[in-house]
């Protein structure tokens, strides 16, 4: 068994590995979403279409989140995250295949093959809580989920270059991210592969088994480790429901605006500049100060800063959806909703954890996953059709809506929580 030294090196370790693995990662998806729209429009020949690359990068993110939380909880952090990453690899390949063939079908697979790679950054937070202590556990998965930062500041500043190196080769510009993006992938798959040792998962569960055996934890089924034990502890324990609607309700509130604010700014005169500029602070919203959002969970509570996050995102909704034609305040609602987003997925990620034993968290996890790209992108693609019949002041109004069951559940916890008498 390891000792407290051996502990810690370990956990520096790991947490070094998924850092630079996030750096990667966060960096091939940045670069290749900035012209992911703009090569679906060239091969499939409409402005209609534009978006369905993006959507079945989403709709593969939640579809593929399961399998590889499966094959996490059956052979640890390490195999599922470097799969997740050869995965994306590989449908960054088909991407460029279906720009050399201008083949739609062909690019839409593809495009949901690369979502894996969405799906690894979720998961790499997790990865990060396995063996942090409980009352650091926010902070060590807000660190992970702030290094993806980096990239995606980097990314769609490289997007121009990584078009412009593939030009020798007949391709479409808007494909050369995806060819780096590949690159970036099979570099974050390797380095996970290397250092990932010893497996986090693997050993927080050895380590829960030893206390078992000293009398000093709870005693699981250790051999339960599929899907359908990960929700039979989900419907075990109310934490955990508070947990998953709480992540999937903040991201698919943030999502949902986000998507369509771009449109609307465009449709009050601002150019492409000021689009850029206020989507920019958004992400710096979202990833920037989750250090913040972690040091909050654990020293004031998950359930304060979950709920926190839906006021956040209730103040974000209210300022973007009455911004009108007023630029800055729309710039400064989806920097708040960034911050609402943080908060919630932060929060919401450190109490699924604590909530559930040790030997179902990495199912639970990868469902939780699932849950969360799965609402996102029906909120995603709904959102359109309510701008489209009612306009962008009641999307936000209708995703201020979802945040109601969220605040509920949350306060119920928290009352719970209270000494009676």
């Amino acid at each position: 068994m390891l000792g407290g030294g051996g502990l810690e090196a370990v956990r520096r370790r790991v947490h070094t590995a998924l850092v630079v693995s996030q750096i990667l990662g966060g960096l091939g998806n940045a670069t290749a979403a900035a012209l992911a729209a703009v090569l679906a429009e060239q091969i499939g020949g409409s402005e209609a279409v534009a978006g369905l690359a993006s959507t079945s990068s989403v709709i593969g993110a939640a579809l593929l989140s399961l399998p590889f939380a499966a094959l996490m909880a059956r052979r640890g952090r390490r195999a599922g995250l470097a799969t997740a990453y050869a995965v994306a690899a590989a449908g960054g390949v088909t991407v460029l295949v279906a720009a050399t063939l201008r083949n739609f079908p062909l690019l839409l697979v593809g495009m949901a093959a690369f979502g894996a790679s969405n799906a690894a950054n979720l998961q790499a937070r997790f990865a990060a809580a396995d063996l942090a202590q409980p009352r650091h556990r926010a902070r060590a998965i807000s660190t992970v989920v702030w290094a993806t930062t980096v990239g995606a500041v980097l990314g769609p500043n490289i997007a121009a270059p990584a078009g412009a190196s593939v030009a020798a080769l007949g391709l479409p510009q808007a494909a050369g991210p995806f060819l780096w993006a590949t690159g970036a992938f099979l570099v974050a798959g390797g380095v996970l592969h290397l250092m990932l040792r010893p497996d986090p998962l693997l050993t927080a569960r050895t380590l829960a088994r030893a206390q078992e055996e000293h009398g000093e934890g709870t005693a699981g089924s250790w051999d339960g480790r599929s899907l359908r034990a990960g929700l039979a502890a989900v419907r075990g324990s109310s934490r955990a429901r508070v947990a998953l609607v709480a992540i999937a309700g903040s991201h698919t509130v943030m999502v949902s605006v986000m998507v369509m604010t771009p449109v609307d700014l465009g449709g009050h005169g601002a150019g492409v500049e000021l689009i850029g500029l206020v989507i920019s602070g958004h992400i710096a919203g979202m990833y920037a100060f989750s250090p913040v959002m972690g040091w909050l969970a654990d020293r004031v509570g998950r359930l304060s800063v979950v709920l926190a996050g839906v006021a956040l995102l209730a103040c974000a909704t209210a300022l973007a959806g009455t911004a009108g034609g007023n630029h800055a305040q729309s710039a400064v609602g989806l920097f708040v909703l960034g911050l609402g987003w943080s908060a919630g997925l932060v929060s919401g990620s450190a109490l699924l954890t604590d909530a559930v034993p040790q030997h179902a968290r990495a199912a639970v996890q990868g469902f939780s996953d699932t849950v969360m790209n799965a609402a996102a992108g029906v909120g995603g693609a709904l959102s359109g059709l309510v701008v489209a019949q009612a306009g962008y002041g009641w999307l936000n109004a209708m995703a201020a809506a979802l945040l109601v069951p969220v605040a509920a559940l949350a306060l119920a916890a928290v009352l719970r929580r209270r000494p009676r008498g």
